[in-house]
């Protein structure tokens, strides 16, 4: 296996968090009371438990990158995740930055900033 690293992220409630990033294609790897490993191709994301999180001042964020934003993009879409600027889940579109990278932003449910970033 190629090096590589995963993000620990926060979940109120790991059913829900799974069945969130399962309309993105994700599908759970692993799964116990404290620890979930969801997985959509080479794409991993590992969650903790945290109950009591404010979606609305969580500080938490990654990055994901990868070849088809664009088809990823279109999959948030298709499973209703709104795009607007404020509220949780949220879908801000892919754009062309200064730096020359094309990223979208997605917020899910426990106000996690995921990066949508273009290979």
């Amino acid at each position: 296996m190629a090096d590589h690293a995963t993000p620990n992220l926060p979940s109120r409630d790991f059913s829900a968090s799974a069945d969130f990033y399962g309309k993105l294609g994700f599908e759970q790897g692993w799964r116990d009371d404290g620890w979930m490993i969801l997985e959509r191709g080479t794409l991993m994301l590992e969650f903790f438990p945290y109950a009591d999180l404010d979606p609305a001042v969580s500080s938490f964020g990654c990055c994901l990158r990868v070849d088809d934003l664009a088809g990823l993009y279109a999959a948030c879409l298709a499973a209703g995740i709104p795009e607007q600027t404020v509220g949780f889940p949220r879908l801000h579109p892919p754009r062309r930055e200064t730096s020359g990278i094309t990223i979208a932003y997605l917020v899910d449910p426990d106000g996690t900033l995921v990066r949508l970033i273009q290979n």
